[in-house]
């Protein structure tokens, strides 16, 4: 050590007393699958989780994949002809700021709706307006275990081919770059237009 420094080393620390350990984790492991069937038993023979709607997901890379969403649109709930308020007591997720971009969407969510109304059983609050046939329908009805209407696969993937002529002279870079481009420009590029032809118009004035 320089200068005869005395050594000033700090080793009673404790280490042990801060160390995170996680030998509770198979009793939690078994706590949350008591409560998830105890829950299951207590709420039959409603379904298991709440129904939701198909989206996309987001960005360029996974736009192409359909998974399950957070909660239907208003417009979603309109076009089924459900309420935002009777749609929570019947086991339909809500999500009050997603927003419909495209028809599809709308009337993909809208058929999930209607083919879960279409199963759906509710008893009446009022005992003596219950009929014979919805009380055995009741009794007879198997709860339902993960997803009510599972996300179905749009389209299957297509065979091997060989790479046609036209393809390969295609610039799929190039291409989206310029369609990138035009969308960036078109409010400038109409902008000159009609400068141009108010420009023409005066000159046919004169």
């Amino acid at each position: 050590m320089q200068n005869k420094q005395l050594p000033n080393v700090h080793l009673h620390k404790e280490w042990d007393l801060r160390v995170r350990t996680w030998f509770n984790q198979p009793g939690r492991k078994l706590r949350r699958r008591r409560a998830r069937v105890a829950k299951a038993a207590k709420i039959a023979p409603r379904p298991t989780e709440l129904l939701r709607p198909a989206v996309r997901c987001p960005t360029l890379k996974y736009n192409r994949k359909v998974r399950v969403g957070r909660g239907f649109t208003l417009e979603e709930l309109k076009a089924a002809g459900i309420s935002a308020k009777y749609a929570a007591t019947v086991g339909i997720a809500v999500d009050y700021r997603r927003r419909n971009r495209s028809e599809e969407s709308l009337s993909l969510n809208v058929q999930r709706l209607k083919a879960y109304l279409a199963k759906l059983i509710v008893l009446p609050r009022n005992v003596k307006k219950r009929t014979t046939e919805e009380i055995e329908a009741y009794k007879n009805a198997v709860q339902v275990q993960g997803q009510v209407v599972p996300v179905a696969v749009e389209a299957a993937p297509e065979a091997p081919r060989a790479v046609a002529a036209e393809e390969k002279k295609t610039k799929a870079f190039v291409t989206l770059r310029q369609i990138r481009g035009d969308y960036k420009s078109h409010g400038v590029a109409q902008k000159r237009k009609a400068e141009l032809k108010e420009k023409k118009a005066n000159s046919v004035k004169k």
